[in-house]
């Protein structure tokens, strides 16, 4: 009887800590509009049922392409829920960070990727910087946490010079910047990956900024 009551002891906390932590958090998505974000919302972003997506089933993307926020962030816990589908040319996705957009392609984003896709799930890649993967996880064990074609929880924590990826509750990645000539701070963006005939999907984005 007494681990009965210790487990509902303790499921009640986990409970209580996870909706407080939850109330730390401010949505970055109302689910209806693109308020507070900005990008080609007439052809490649809309919204669907409290999702954002980007992308097409139907045709090939021509190229990669962000919808990122208006607002920079420096430290933090950026929570979503991610889906990528598609079977057609390279299906990738991912999430931008400590980012910012360039000019010649005005469409590109260059900076931190919390990477998701075939051969770079739950990465974390430098997009159009060092161009390279700077840290992944074990590629036939991160096979094991992925649930392909549905939805997949993301985590990305930046703390400092510290960054970490966790994907479905396992941490991916633990990557410490040596290079101080980095920004650690920047915008967020949602990236749909140009060269395939993919859809991504976004919701439930939360960040809760730490000092």
């Amino acid at each position: 009887m007494k681990s009965l009551i210790g487990i509902a002891l303790l499921s009640t906390f986990c409970l209580h800590m996870a909706f407080a932590q939850k109330q730390k958090s401010t949505p970055l998505f109302d689910g209806k509009t693109f308020q507070g974000w900005e990008g080609d919302t007439q052809h490649t972003w809309r919204i669907e049922n409290g999702m954002i997506m980007g992308g097409s089933l139907e045709n090939t993307v021509p190229h990669n392409d962000f919808l990122c926020t208006q607002k920079t962030y420096a430290n933090f816990i950026l929570r979503l829920k991610i889906k990528l589908t598609g079977d057609q040319g390279f299906i990738n996705s991912g999430i931008q960070f400590r980012s910012k957009r360039l000019q010649n392609p005005a469409y590109e984003m260059t900076g931190y990727q919390a990477d998701f896709g075939k051969d770079y799930w739950a990465s974390l890649y430098d997009e159009s910087r060092r161009n390279k993967t700077l840290a992944k996880p074990d590629d036939r064990e991160v096979l094991t946490w992925i649930k392909f074609n549905d939805w997949n929880d993301y985590e990305i924590r930046a703390v400092g010079r510290r960054i970490q990826l966790f994907i479905n509750g396992k941490m991916s990645v633990d990557y410490e910047e040596p290079d101080t000539s980095i920004p650690q701070s920047g915008l967020i963006g949602i990236q749909i990956h140009g060269g395939g005939k993919a859809l991504v999907a976004v919701k439930d984005i939360y960040l809760q900024e730490l000092p």
